[in-house]
């Protein structure tokens, strides 16, 4: 077996945008076989379309079980059983706890939880099958230590870990492994609004003292995806230049 992910099926959901395009990008250039997965089908077949390497694009809402078995039974008639699936799809509404109302902290946690939950148990049955499988679950340094104003974003990712974790021990003896990583600060929309003087502050809370790019995270994806990470399962890998250490 090669010891990347060259002619393996791999999903990331997410994946028209920001972390989830660079690891779709880095998956694809390796040799695999990509699904790209967005809400939207015309943008997610245009980012496969400029992603290239025979990606693939599938809308999906990660937050329908409907949606989430049909776009894997799709994803497998089109590419191939999955092999790789990478949980990135997640959403935002930040608040102050006692201004966070029940729809906005069900909205995070049914898309960036319950979602990846679904999806995991879509595609693992082909894994299961395949006694072969990399599922990789993109939580947050924020689901780790918290933060002011994102208590229902750090619930789902940390919820995320655990989820992590369990399933791990689950699909261990299938030859299925399941991690997570925890990026910091990466360069994405999300950041891209900051002033200098913000992004300055932020810097100096990071022993590497820079922000993450996509592609930071990209690589650690790529490594847990390959023969060279067949050992580690149930881990929480941090991206975030030190600053959580």
């Amino acid at each position: 077996m090669s010891a990347g992910p060259a002619g393996k099926v791999a999903m990331v959901t997410g994946s028209t945008r920001g972390i989830g395009r660079a690891v779709a990008q880095a998956l694809a250039e390796a040799g695999a076989k990509v699904a790209v997965i967005g809400r939207d089908q015309a943008r997610a077949a245009a980012t496969a379309a400029e992603i290239g390497h025979g990606a693939r694009g599938f809308a999906c809402d990660v937050t329908s079980e409907a949606a989430v078995n049909a776009t894997v039974e799709a994803v497998e008639t089109a590419l191939g059983p999955i092999q790789i699936l990478v949980n990135n799809a997640g959403v935002t509404k930040d608040n102050v706890f006692l201004r966070l109302g029940d729809a906005d902290w069900d909205t995070v946690l049914e898309a960036n939880l319950k979602g990846a939950f679904r999806t995991i148990r879509a595609a693992a049955r082909g894994m299961m099958k395949q006694r072969w499988g990399r599922i990789i679950n993109v939580s947050s340094v924020v689901g780790l230590i918290g933060n002011k104003g994102q208590a229902n974003y750090a619930a789902s990712k940390a919820g995320l870990l655990g989820l992590t974790k369990s399933i791990a021990r689950e699909l261990a003896s299938r030859g299925i492994t399941v991690n997570a990583i925890a990026p910091g600060f990466i360069e994405t929309d999300m950041t891209a609004a900051l002033t200098p003087e913000q992004r300055e502050a932020l810097a100096r809370q990071i022993p590497l003292a820079r922000l993450g790019t996509p592609q930071d995270v990209a690589a650690a994806v790529l490594f847990l995806a390959s023969e060279g990470a067949a050992y580690i399962t149930g881990q929480v890998l941090v991206v975030d230049g030190g600053m959580v250490m």
